[in-house]
């Protein structure tokens, strides 16, 4: 992807985003009133004021257009404020959103969504196939967009009053799944033909309204009363930040500067004993090795069988998740439809079989040694320096700000990468194994048979009965890949006040339908 903009790369989840606020956005975020009235009398706490959410982000969007921020961990953010043709629910499957239905044409090449009537963005624009249309071929081709390599199998789009109809590429039963709120989230058009200002005044149909915006520091929303489920709505305003220093929000939550944020697993026991809540939502993250076998040393599958065998899993989990995470060696995690038990522990650690790679490669104790390049400081690099260490590589940690332009350009050889997944099974498989996926650092390259096996998925309805068989399929074919060694999942580790009710559980998205915010027990 040489010459792509940096923005075509998802953004890694495990790794908090730099601090983007300056002096100066901290003096204004100081000064800006972040109280609004409420929009009508649906979501008053029990003292009768504005029930207000007051969310600290470690992924405060760098961008508002939706196109831009493609669909990294940030889309939570956007959310509040876009909306999208599906969304899913706690089963993860598509349910609707802006579309109230749709259905396949006979073949399976073509859908037809149909869009819920009576709706509009907030810039008083409808919301009809027209801003479908102009969304998704935004997406396919604005030049920074991050989602174009999402849309692949979208030939084009007709638009007819209310009826967006899709026309593929190929047979595709995935995408209800995939034109959701990860890939596509809608702006009304006219506000999306000046692209840099949407940037900075988002205009969506979702279930609230940015106010005001302090660019990388802070954001203020109103409840949206259009929103097509607005009745279900019972938040008035969301005070959106920046999250400080990981070690500075359990105090905010403490002292009611904040009542909602995303913690480090190392801070949970901190909340707890706060009286916060603290939950995991749901989620497909997973962190990777990445190898490209298009440079030396990893050309030779020896090298690469060594560093699988050399990889301690549970030592990951130990240091880095306090009991919140797991292992994996797949993308997925246990249980969920798209793992492949049969494919679990292929490389089980085995630091004498790694040894014996290693010699049979020419590489004996102390000869190999690689540079490990991250954007970063990261604990993982330090664990993955001292697991390979035992089996007698030297890794040289070195940090790369600019690494994205690197990585996505498939110039380095050895990386590390944590991802969100996707709503769509198929999109996570593809993306981390396909030929131009993006989460394949050794691109052209693909295991043999993957193509195969994901056109398979594409040709299989997701509510046929063979459609886990068929999924599960894929994943052992793409597991077959000597360009990624999983690792482990971090959790989605979040803390509330006991004043914020329960969140579905919807897998990786945080949906706020039916939440309230109330009086302090």
């Amino acid at each position: 992807m040489p010459g792509r903009p940096l923005s075509h790369a998802p953004a890694p989840r495990a790794r908090r985003l730099p601090r983007t606020a300056t002096a100066l956005g901290t003096a204004l975020a100081a000064l800006l009133v972040p109280a609004l009235s409420a929009c009508g009398g649906a979501g008053t706490g029990a003292s009768g004021t504005a029930a207000t959410l007051k969310w600290a982000t470690s992924y405060f969007p760098a961008h508002w257009d939706p196109v831009v921020s493609g669909s990294g961990a940030q889309f939570r953010e956007l959310a509040l404020t876009y909306a999208s043709l599906t969304k899913v629910d706690e089963k993860g499957n598509a349910v609707p959103d802006l579309a109230k239905s749709w259905e396949y044409n006979a073949k399976g090449d073509e859908v037809t969504f149909h869009l819920r009537p009576g709706l509009k963005f907030s810039d008083g624009e409808p919301v009809d196939a027209r801003a479908v249309k102009a969304a998704i071929e935004r997406a396919k081709k604005q030049k920074n967009s991050a989602l174009f390599g999402d849309l692949t199998s979208i030939r084009s789009v007709t638009a007819n009053g209310l009826d967006a109809v899709v026309h593929l590429t190929q047979v595709d039963h995935q995408i209800p799944q995939l034109l959701g709120e990860r890939v596509l989230q809608i702006a009304s058009p006219k506000a999306a033909a000046d692209p840099a200002k949407l940037d900075q005044h988002p205009v969506g149909a979702g279930p609230f309204l940015v106010k005001q915006l302090i660019p990388g520091t802070k954001a203020v929303l109103a409840r949206n009363p259009d929103y097509w489920d607005a009745k279900h709505i019972h938040i008035d305003t969301v005070e959106l930040v920046s999250a400080p220093d990981p070690a500075t929000v359990v105090s905010g939550l403490r002292t009611g500067v904040y009542n909602f944020a995303d913690i480090e697993p190392s801070q949970a026991k901190a909340a707890k004993q706060a009286g916060l809540d603290v939950f995991v939502q749901p989620g497909f993250n997973a962190s990777n090795i990445s190898l490209n076998i298009n440079k030396a040393p990893f050309k030779d599958p020896k090298v690469v069988d060594a560093v699988r065998y050399a990889v301690e899993r549970q030592e990951f989990v130990d240091k880095l998740t306090f009991g919140y995470g797991e292992t994996t060696d797949q993308p997925f995690p246990k249980g969920y439809v798209a793992y492949d038990p049969a494919s679990a522990n292929a490389w089980p650690y085995n630091p004498a079989k790694a040894k014996k790679l290693l010699q049979q490669a020419g590489y004996p104790a102390g000869k190999l040694k690689l540079d490990l390049v991250i954007p970063t400081e990261d604990p993982q690099a330090e664990i993955v320096q001292s697991q390979l260490a035992k089996v007698g590589i030297t890794v040289r940690i070195k940090i790369d700000k600019n690494w994205a332009t690197p990585f996505f350009a498939k110039d380095l050889a050895f990386s590390l990468y944590s991802t969100t997944g996707r709503d769509s099974a198929l999109q996570t498989l593809t993306a981390h194994f396909g030929p131009n996926g993006p989460l394949n650092l050794s691109s052209p390259y693909e295991p043999k048979g993957f193509e195969k096996a994901a056109a398979k998925v594409r040709e299989t309805p997701i509510d046929a009965p063979d459609y886990p068989k068929v999924l599960r399929a894929a994943t052992r074919a793409g597991l077959e890949s000597r360009a990624l060694v999983f690792t482990y999942s971090a959790p989605n580790l979040l803390a509330k006040s006991p004043t914020v009710s329960a969140l579905p559980k919807n897998p990786a998205h945080l949906n706020w339908t039916g939440v309230t915010i109330g009086a302090a027990k």
